[in-house]
């Protein structure tokens, strides 16, 4: 524990550091975390920048508004047009990166406005082990990743946030509902909703962590190996299928891998 408060302390010096700034907030694990030091550390001097996107959840935009209210805490929401980008609806391998660049230039250029220099995210060391070409993005943009500086881990910032009171310290893992598309299968508005709403039925039966990924009309589940039996048990399955088909997936399967992140990267090969 000494030095996860180690890492505590690297993490508040080096936010101490940058005087001014604003945190990419999506209401997740870690932004949530990074948000609320940075607000303890910098107080009136840290700024909340939420995306507004076809690929956010609005049960997700809708925290994080309630968090920074009652944090009081200053929050700007953007709108992210990507659905107009060619390049994003294509949804090649790198999609993140360009996705990123558009997001987070936004990002820096709201931050601008309000006197503000820096802008920082919330990626931790767990992030650093994956295919993520948005971190490419990140890093030309000179987008800071304070987490990361401090060597903390997922669990650690898991351990910290419950520490902190922080009602995310236990919440599922959550990304960007393009990450569900298998690459070269165009996104569009109707399939993130198609996504966004089976999930919502997993949401609703308390599976506790998983993702619905999207194959054409097929629709790929992936529940937490512990979890799979239940899925399948009478009653879930059943209702399920049916909540589903009724969204409009043609066929309905269970990935036997079970939950994991970055699953439709287990085919790109040397990409990666």
């Amino acid at each position: 524990m000494d030095l996860l408060y180690r890492k505590f302390r690297k993490l508040k010096e080096i936010l101490r550091t940058y005087e001014t700034i604003a945190i990419a907030y999506s209401g997740g694990v870690d932004s949530t975390f990074l948000l609320k030091t940075a607000a303890d550390v910098l107080g009136e001097r840290v700024l909340a920048v939420t995306a507004s996107a076809p690929f956010v959840p609005d049960r997700e935009l809708k925290e994080t508004k309630r968090f920074c209210e009652e944090n009081q805490i200053r929050q700007i929401v953007i709108t992210s047009d990507v659905l107009d980008s060619d390049t994003f609806r294509k949804n090649p391998p790198n999609r993140c990166y360009y996705c990123k660049r558009d997001l987070f230039g936004k990002m820096l250029a709201e931050a601008e406005k309000n006197g503000i220099r820096y802008i920082a995210e919330g990626s931790n060391m767990d992030d650093t082990g994956d295919y993520r070409p948005g971190m490419q993005a990140i890093r030309e943009l000179g987008v800071k990743s304070p987490l990361q500086e401090a060597e903390l881990y997922k669990s650690e910032i898991r351990v910290l946030s419950k520490e902190l009171g922080l009602p995310t310290w236990d919440k599922q893992s959550f990304a960007c509902l393009a990450t569900r598309f298998v690459y070269g299968e165009a996104i569009t508005a109707e399939k993130l909703a198609m996504v966004d709403r089976a999930e919502q039925l997993l949401l609703d039966l308390e599976f506790r962590q998983f993702r619905v990924r999207l194959h054409g009309k097929l629709a790929r589940i992936e529940v937490l190996p512990e979890e799979i039996e239940r899925l399948a048990a009478p009653g879930i399955r059943e209702g399920l299928y049916a909540g589903m088909k009724a969204i409009g997936f043609d066929y309905i399967t269970l990935d036997l891998g079970g939950y994991r992140t970055g699953s439709m990267n287990e085919t790109l090969g040397p990409l990666r």
